[in-house]
C-alpha cells in the first residue's frame, strides 16, 4: 500500500522531577541538602532510511511520545535521562508544522536526523538551592513538560526519472516493460492512482530509479483531479519524461497535450520548466502516428526557441525504441545534479530546528478580564509548572521572581489591589499589595 500523507502526534519526554533529600549519616547531625536532579526526557527525533518508500507506518500508529527521564535520587545522585526515539522515514520526507503550517524540515538524505519534539529538562533537587542564607533549602523543580504538537508527514517520491503526461497515454505500461514493476493497467483514465516505483537495468552498467505518476489533466495545479496529490511527486524527479499518445488514439491533439501538461508543471513550481525533459512518442505502432509526429515536430519548433528537446518514437506495446530511450534517459541523467531540488528550504528548515528558542527569557503582559487580572506568559507557566506550589519556600521563591521580572509593579499599574484574583495559566491567585509573594 502506497500511503504518502500521514498526520502524527510528538510529544517529547517530560523531565524528572528533582527531590528534596538531606544527608543522614552517622555523627553528622543537621546533614546538608542531598536532593539530585531529575533526569532529561528524551526527544522524539526522525531519521531518513532509504528502505522505506511509503508513509504507512504511520496510517497505523499516529502517536509518538518519548520516555521521560527519571527522578533525581538521595545522596545528591541524578536521575537517569530518558534514550530519544528513533522514528524512521522515507527520503523525500517534507515535515510540516499543522498549527502553523511551516515547514519544519526537508528530508532527502539517508541518515539525515531532524529533532521534532524536544524533551523536557530535568528539575532541581535541593542541593541546587542552597545560598550562605539558606544552606538547607526546602526547594525542588518539577521536571520540565516535553514539547508536543500535531505534524503533516508529506512524501515526495524520490525517483531519478518520472513519467508525466495525460491518463491513458502509456506510462503505466512503459514502466512495466522496462523494470520489475507491476503497475495497474487498464482502459481507462486514472488507472494509477498513487507513483509506483520501478529500478530501470539499462544494459551498460547504469540504472536508474523511475517513477510512474497519475495522470495530469487540465487544471492540476489549481488542484482538479489528482492535483497536487500527484505535482507534489514531480519536484524530485530529475529528469522527466514526457509521455505523448502520438497517434491521438482519444480525439485529442499531441502537440495541445504537450502545451497543457507543461503549462500545469510551471504553474505549479517555475522550477519544473527548467527540469531536464525528454519526450517519450508512444504508440507509434498505431495508424497516423507517423504523420501526428511530423507535425508535433513542426509545432514545437515554432515555440521551442533555443531550447532542444528530444524527441523518442517508441512503442511499449512492441517495444520499438524503447531502448534508445532509457539510453536517452541515462545520457541525461549523467548531466544532472544529484539533487536539483529544494535545497535552501531543506537547509533553511534544519537551521531553524536545531536552533532551539531560549526558554529562560521570560516575557509578558498584563490585561484585566471582567473581575480578574491576567498574566500572559509561556515563561511564567513553565515556571510554574516546575514548581511545587505545596512547598511554602518554592512559592516564596516563584513569588520573588515574579516581583523582580516586574510582574508585581505591572498588576499594580493597571489597578491589582489587596484581595484581588489573578490568574496564572489555569492557576488562579490572590494579589496581596506589598507582600512577597502572590498565592
Amino acid at each position: 500500500m502506497f500511503v504518502d500523507k500521514a498526520k502524527i502526534f510528538v510529544k517529547g519526554g517530560d523531565g524528572g522531577n528533582g527531590i528534596v533529600s538531606y544527608r543522614r549519616e552517622l555523627y553528622v547531625p543537621n546533614g546538608g541538602p542531598a536532593g539530585g536532579d531529575g533526569g532529561r526526557g528524551g526527544n522524539v527525533i526522525f531519521r531518513v532510511d532509504e528502505g522505506l518508500r511509503t508513509l504507512v507506518d504511520f496510517r497505523y500508529q499516529k502517536h509518538f511520545k518519548a520516555k521521560p527521564g527519571e527522578r533525581g535520587k538521595v545522596k545528591g545522585m541524578h536521575g537517569a535521562g530518558a534514550e530519544d526515539m528513533i522514528v524512521r522515514i522515507p527520503p523525500g520526507t517534507v515535515i510540516i508544522n499543522d498549527d502553523t503550517q511551516e515547514i519544519i524540515a526537508d528530508m532527502t538524505r539517508q541518515g539525515q536526523e531532524v529533532i521534532v519534539a524536544q524533551g523536557g529538562r530535568g528539575g532541581r533537587g535541593n542541593m541546587r538551592f542552597a545560598t550562605s542564607t539558606n544552606p538547607a533549602p526546602d526547594i525542588a523543580e518539577n521536571g520540565e513538560e516535553g514539547e508536543e504538537r500535531w505534524i503533516v508527514l508529506e512524501l515526495k517520491v524520490m525517483a531519478d526519472v518520472g513519467l508525466v503526461g495525460f491518463p491513458s497515454v502509456g506510462k503505466s505500461t512503459l514502466l512495466s516493460v522496462v523494470s520489475g514493476a507491476k503497475p495497474k493497467i487498464g482502459a481507462y483514465h486514472f488507472t494509477t492512482i498513487t507513483p509506483n516505483l520501478g529500478v530501470v537495468d539499462v544494459g551498460d552498467d547504469r540504472n536508474f530509479v523511475m517513477a510512474d505518476l497519475p495522470g495530469l489533466i487540465e487544471g492540476a495545479s489549481e488542484g482538479v483531479g489528482l492535483g497536487h496529490e500527484f505535482l507534489r511527486h514531480v519536484e524530485r524527479t530529475r529528469v522527466i519524461v514526457h509521455v505523448i499518445d502520438m497517434a491521438a488514439t482519444e480525439g485529442r491533439d499531441p502537440f495541445d497535450d504537450w502545451v497543457k501538461i507543461n503549462k500545469e508543471l510551471r504553474q505549479y513550481n517555475e522550477k519544473l520548466a527548467d527540469r531536464p525533459q525528454i519526450i517519450a512518442a508512444n504508440k507509434m505502432d498505431m495508424p497516423g502516428a507517423e504523420e501526428q509526429l511530423e507535425l508535433f515536430k513542426e509545432q514545437l519548433a515554432e515555440v521551442a526557441g533555443d531550447r532542444h528537446y528530444d524527441i523518442m518514437p517508441m512503442s511499449s506495446l512492441t517495444r520499438q525504441g524503447v531502448q534508445e530511450l532509457l539510453y536517452k534517459a541515462a545520457d541525461v541523467l549523467e548531466t544532472v545534479p544529484e539533487q536539483p531540488m529544494l535545497e535552501e528550504v531543506s537547509e533553511l528548515a534544519e537551521r531553524k530546528v536545531y536552533k532551539f528558542e531560549k526558554r529562560d527569557e521570560i516575557t509578558f503582559r498584563v490585561f484585566k478580564e471582567d473581575e480578574i487580572y491576567v498574566v500572559e506568559s509561556e515563561g511564567i507557566e513553565r515556571l510554574m509548572k516546575r514548581t511545587n506550589l505545596t512547598s511554602y519556600d518554592a512559592v516564596m521563591r516563584f513569588a520573588r521572581i515574579l516581583r523582580n521580572i516586574g510582574v508585581d509593579a505591572a498588576l499594580r499599574k493597571i489597578g491589582a489591589k489587596d484581595g484581588d484574583i489573578c490568574r496564572i495559566g489555569h492557576y488562579q491567585f490572590e494579589f496581596f499589595e506589598g507582600s512577597d509573594y502572590i498565592y
